[in-house]
């Protein structure tokens, strides 16, 4: 993969490689599942947490010493346990219940000590090669870089699918031996020590390579994506959802959509994200691990990450919903708003240019363009309350905490720092003034300036001092005089 990040954690579909494989045996039910891990054993741990397993034991292999070692390290994993162990890779992401089912059927129908899968490559670069007699039984399997030109020439591979009785698998674990081209622990040696012991052997042909093929490079991983993202589409094409532009819709493993709904173009459904019946999804939209709800409309270009949106609600175009949303029904939620930690009641508005952080509104309250809740001061964050069939002016502040009650208006351009009481008018402005004739002195100084003349001399006023004694000696004469006999 030519990467620092561990192969299975790099992602198909939205969601890590390991999850693909965890998720099939989840459905199977197994009583015990041993993940073995090595590079970046902790983020594999984590990415391996989302799976539904009840008895799920992380195995670390501090040392990678080849597959064989990998299954070995798992030993005490199973100690006092028997039965049947199923062996896969992380790195198969398509691997269907159905042919683990069919491994298992043919593997204890037999009575065999070891099972296999394996399928036909016309091009098996990569792929260790199945040894057969001339009887045709499974003789052993022989890896590439230690296979001879005529083995080479073999087309039928080993994808690495297995199962094997536990007390086999364990004990032929341990006669592993690094005698090979890379010096490694190699599982497939299995299989011909256990026909050289004589065990018996047993294998199954898949008819659909795809599905057990791994991931080796990026453009393998790539091709994957485009397969995922074609066979997502075409079953919910087939459940009753139309796509507009199939080839740009990408829809994850774990989504679910309503009958009826209309999806877009370059819409992206991630994560656990739940859409009902009767949506309409504009185009170029992108959601993680949302819910929208029946009949509910997304315009152009909307991003929703860990929200909910209520039945028959309006969001966007532009919008961004961010984790904690809730929206009840018929919500409108308009161009540039973008909402976080935030419960807006049924009914509620805000179509422009808005942020509301960490609050809860109540029903049929319209909140103005420009307006935001102010919830970080600094060092925490606050939260705002907003009542019900509330009307919040243009261009409003909201500092929190604050508290807003049912049926109050607030003045356009208002900064809100106190609890305004129920039905209750909230203005903080500063008193409007005008300058009668400014416009025209403002050009005129321009248009000189542009002219290249001097603006005309400001006549210096007299002080209000001066003025006032002048005035005082023509209105009082006699006074004046009286002033000089002083």
């Amino acid at each position: 993969m030519r990467s620092e990040r561990a192969k299975v954690l790099h992602e198909l579909g939205g969601q890590p490689l390991i999850r693909y494989p965890l998720a099939t045996l989840a459905a199977l039910e197994p009583d015990r599942v041993a993940l073995v891990v090595g590079h970046q054993a902790d983020a594999v741990r984590a990415a391996a947490a989302h799976a539904s397993l009840r008895d799920l034991r992380i195995v670390l292999q501090p040392e990678q010493r080849g597959t064989g070692h990998a299954v070995a390290c798992a030993t005490d994993a199973f100690a006092g346990w028997s039965g049947d162990v199923l062996i896969l890779y992380g790195d198969v992401p398509l691997i269907r219940r159905e042919t683990i089912e069919a491994l298992l059927a043919t593997h204890r129908d037999q009575h065999a000590d070891v099972t296999l899968v394996t399928m036909f490559f016309q091009e098996p670069k990569g792929y260790g090669r199945i040894l057969r007699d001339s009887g045709g039984q499974v003789t052993g399997i022989v890896e590439e870089r230690d296979a001879t030109d005529s083995e080479r020439a073999i087309t039928e591979v080993n994808p690495g699918l297995y199962a094997v009785r536990s007390e086999v698998l364990f004990a032929l674990l341990a006669e592993l031996s690094p005698n090979n081209a890379q010096g490694e622990l190699y599982l497939t040696d299995v299989v011909g020590m256990a026909v050289r012991a004589g065990r018996r052997v047993r294998s199954v042909q898949t008819g659909r390579p795809e599905e057990v093929a791994g991931i080796n490079t990026r453009m393998e991983l790539a091709g994957m994506e485009e397969r995922v993202r074609r066979t997502a589409v075409e079953r919910w094409m087939d459940a009753g959802v139309t796509f507009e532009d199939p080839a740009t819709a990408y829809i994850g493993p774990e989504v679910t959509i309503g009958r009826d709904t209309i999806i877009g173009p370059n819409v992206q459904l991630r994560g656990r994200t739940t859409i009902g019946t009767g949506v309409r999804i504009d185009g170029t939209a992108y959601l993680v691990d949302a819910t929208v709800g029946n009949g509910a409309h997304l315009l152009f270009a909307c991003v929703l990450e860990g929200a909910e949106v209520g039945a028959e609600s309006r969001i966007g175009p532009f919008a961004r919903l961010r984790p904690g949303t809730r929206l009840d029904e018929r919500v409108h939620i308009g161009n540039f708003v973008e909402t976080k930690q935030a419960s807006l009641g049924a009914g509620t508005k805000a179509n422009h240019l808005t942020y509301l952080g960490d609050c809860d509104i109540g029903p049929d309250t319209n909140v103005g363009a420009g307006t935001i809740t102010c919830n970080y001061d600094g060092f925490k964050k606050h939260r705002t309350l907003i009542g019900a069939r509330v009307f919040i002016g243009s261009d409003t502040q909201l500092v929190a905490p604050v508290s807003v009650g049912d049926d109050v208006y607030v003045g356009a351009g208002t900064t809100v720092t106190r609890d305004v009481p129920a039905g209750a008018l909230a203005v903080s402005r500063t008193p409007q003034r005008d300058v009668p004739g400014w416009s025209a002195r403002r050009r005129a100084r321009a248009a000189g300036q542009t002219n290249g003349s001097k603006p005309a001399p400001k006549t210096k006023k007299k002080s209000r001092g001066t003025k006032n004694r002048a005035t005082r000696r023509k209105a009082t004469p006699a006074r004046a005089r009286a002033r000089r006999r002083r």
